[in-house]
């Protein structure tokens, strides 16, 4: 029996603009809602203004490419519809 892929999803956030707590808020939004489906929500620091949120390796949002930040629901629609694009998220579909 083969056990199903859960995705890693990597936030790579720069510690000079200190966006570490928006970092690790969007990390446990994305645990919470998605508990069993994920492998893991990683904070990778880095620096340079870089905030980056990659699924599997694929980059879904980069604030210098994308324009600022996602909000929480753009966040859950970005990873939902890769991860079950079927799923309902609830009040966030409305």
């Amino acid at each position: 029996m083969s056990e199903r892929h859960r995705p890693r999803i990597a936030i790579t956030y720069c510690t000079q603009c200190q966006w570490l707590l928006r970092a690790a808020w969007m990390q446990q939004e994305l645990l919470s809602t998605f508990t069993e489906d994920l492998a893991e929500v990683a904070l990778i620091p880095a620096s340079g203004g870089t905030f980056v949120i990659a699924y599997d390796g694929d980059t879904i949002w980069d604030r210098k490419r994308d324009g600022g930040f996602p909000d929480v629901k753009t966040l859950k629609q970005l990873v939902r519809d890769r991860l079950d694009p079927a799923r309902n998220l609830g009040h966030i579909d409305r």
